[in-house]
């Protein structure tokens, strides 16, 4: 390919685009299911550890508590010494941890390695994404970076598949081999991620330009340089006062609140669907069934979204997405004594609506930020996202038990509506834009 005066954001995607997309959508694959896989076998350790409620708490929420750190350093740290190290660094933390849960003798060895697993998971957010973003070509960015969060599904899927045939073959012991089942996938992934090189926009913003000219010469071909590629070298030190004072600080509070309406009632009704649609008076098989059709709709949502980012655009994605989806919940507060048909087509709408949510949030903050925070914005989403997702988390059940399950879906709906005022008020527009543009303060 001839570069004359084109942009490397022009290029069509390539054998290495679509290679990195593998790369970095194996660490979402490894997020979903190393997050899943304590579920499948949190009655088996339970029991073998003797835990109490405080310690059965504490090892279920021991990878959020992780990933809140991990966000916060990792993405600080993505932007220091760059993002070739850790993505390298985060399968090998996985490998080891996952191991190492197989020999646990007690809730507090399983807590600490479920923590440095949540760092790990905080860690990749900021890195892969980062990485991936600064690579691709700007019509393919959109709609790459919203499939990982279907990439997160399929890993909570395949949780739940291998590690309950584990547990039907794997005889006492069979928990062990399920949390350390883990360590296969984060094996995959470090040799599929050997080889790949760093990013050239980092590079240019440390001012090592030879190494980046020869990194865009071997991804894009001999004909292209420094020049064809458009970005600001300017360095800001990164920490949250200076991303404030360079004037981002509008845009970390868009990403950090709207990411956060997102999460908090897909966790909630995620992470508690059966008790939930038990609570709507939904029992047996419409219980049973019900659950694996909201999960199933949530990536229904996801990949809808996924297709029509571009055609729509990113701002009225996220404004319709909290609409309908508030909506929906405000109907299920309002019908919770309705027929079962009714209860499960509203919680259906809701799993389809908040897809657009879910995958722009690994699509904003890698577009609306500079290279030189970009990692560390991520990192903080990630981050203050999960604080709220473990709060639904630990409200849902007692919000059932002390204001009941109609209340509890007006609440829920509530955090939507936030998030789509915030939308409505701060959500810039990054269609079609180079990824200079779009992190510009002035477009």
């Amino acid at each position: 390919m001839r570069a004359s005066n084109l942009s490397i954001e022009d290029v069509q995607l390539n054998g290495f685009h679509r290679l990195l997309s593998i790369r970095s959508g194996g660490g979402w694959i490894m997020d979903g299911y190393v997050l899943s896989i304590i579920g499948v076998a949190s009655v088996q350790f339970s029991a073998a550890l003797h835990l109490n409620g405080f310690w059965e708490g504490m090892v279920a929420a021991s990878a959020l508590i992780g990933i809140f750190f991990g966000g916060f350093f990792g993405g600080w740290l993505t932007d220091k010494i760059g993002r070739k190290k850790l993505y390298l660094v985060t399968p090998l933390l996985f490998i080891l941890c996952s191991l190492a849960q197989y020999w646990v003798q007690s809730g507090e060895q399983l807590f600490a390695f479920r923590f440095l697993v949540g760092i790990g998971v905080g860690i990749e957010y900021p890195v892969a994404g980062s990485l991936l973003t600064e690579f691709l070509p700007k019509k393919s960015r959109g709609p790459l970076l919203a499939a990982l969060t279907i990439l997160w599904f399929a890993g909570a899927a395949l949780a739940y598949i291998v590690g309950n045939v584990i547990l039907v073959h794997g005889g006492a012991d069979a928990w062990r081999i399920v949390l350390a089942s883990s360590s296969v996938i984060g094996a995959c992934l470090f040799v599929l991620r050997l080889g790949t090189p760093e990013s050239p926009r980092w590079l240019l913003s440390k001012g090592r330009t030879v190494e980046a000219e020869q990194i865009i010469k071997r991804v894009y071909g001999p004909s292209f340089g420094l020049e064809h590629l458009p970005e600001q070298k300017a360095e800001r030190k990164t920490s949250l006062s200076c991303l404030i004072r360079s004037g981002y600080g509008q845009r970390m509070l868009f990403v950090s609140v709207f990411w956060t309406c997102s999460v908090i009632p897909v966790f909630a009704v995620y992470s508690f669907a059966p008790r939930v649609l038990e609570a709507l008076h939904l029992n047996g098989d419409w219980e049973a069934w019900g659950s694996v059709a909201i999960t199933l709709l949530f990536v229904v949502g996801c990949a809808i979204a996924t297709k029509v980012i571009n055609a729509v655009g990113r701002r009225n994605l996220v404004i319709h997405s909290f609409l309908w989806s508030a909506l929906a919940l405000l109907a299920l507060g309002y019908c919770s004594d309705g027929n079962a048909v009714l209860i499960l087509v509203l919680f259906g709408a809701y799993a389809v609506f908040i897809g657009g949510a879910q995958v722009l949030q690994l699509v904003y903050p890698n577009e609306i930020f500079p290279t030189d925070v970009r990692a560390f914005a991520v990192g903080m989403g990630a981050s203050l996202s999960r604080v709220g997702a473990a709060i639904g988390t630990w409200l849902v059940p007692m919000s059932l038990h002390t204001i009941g399950i109609g209340n509890t879906m007006y609440v829920a709906a509530v955090v939507s509506l936030v998030g789509l005022l915030t939308s409505i008020a701060l959500a810039p527009e990054t269609r079609s834009l180079s990824l200079q543009e779009a992190a510009s303060l002035h477009h």
